[in-house]
């Protein structure tokens, strides 16, 4: 069995989401919702997101961690902002030495339900639909989606039947 660590990064909300892969199957195992105190100086804000996913790490035991790419935003200041809380989300797992892969949001979208263009409801549906009795919503879902988008990654998949 391998463990991922789904993360859809944020400043105000880190989705996480940790799915179980045996072979071709996939089962949930947690999500939740990283929130730190938006009143909190930018570099505090940080330091919670790292801290509580270390915590997430250490609580789960992942094998392997994916997170959602930056996308271009018309707001350079939000980019750069979304840029930090992905940096400080993607430095727990790293330092616990996994890998952490990277997927842009268009192909998490594609790989779980065919299309690019998949709205936040039609890819909560997939996952709720892929993940039987998972009841996440919003960041949780999108989280669960890019572990869900690892799982199926050509490389894995292939180390997967290998280790079956």
């Amino acid at each position: 069995m391998i463990r991922i660590l789904g993360i859809d990064p944020g400043l105000r909300r880190c989705g996480w989401g940790l799915v179980d892969v045996r072979g071709t199957r996939l089962s949930f195992h947690a999500c939740g919702t990283i929130i730190p105190d938006p009143k909190a100086e930018m570099s505090t804000r940080l330091l919670s997101i790292f801290s509580q996913m270390n915590d997430v790490i250490d609580q789960h035991k992942p094998d392997r961690a994916a997170i959602e790419d930056t996308f271009m935003n018309t707001n350079a200041a939000s980019a750069l902002k979304l840029g930090a809380a992905r940096a400080a989300a993607m430095l727990a797992p790293a330092q616990a030495g996994l890998g952490v892969e990277n997927y842009a949001p268009r192909a998490i979208k594609k790989a779980l339900v065919g299309t690019g263009r998949a709205d936040k409801g039609q890819m909560a549906a997939m996952v709720a639909m892929l993940l039987p009795g998972c009841q996440a919503k919003a960041d949780e879902a999108d989280a669960l989606a890019i572990a869900i988008c690892c799982a199926n990654h050509a490389p894995l998949a292939s180390a997967l039947e290998q280790a079956s």
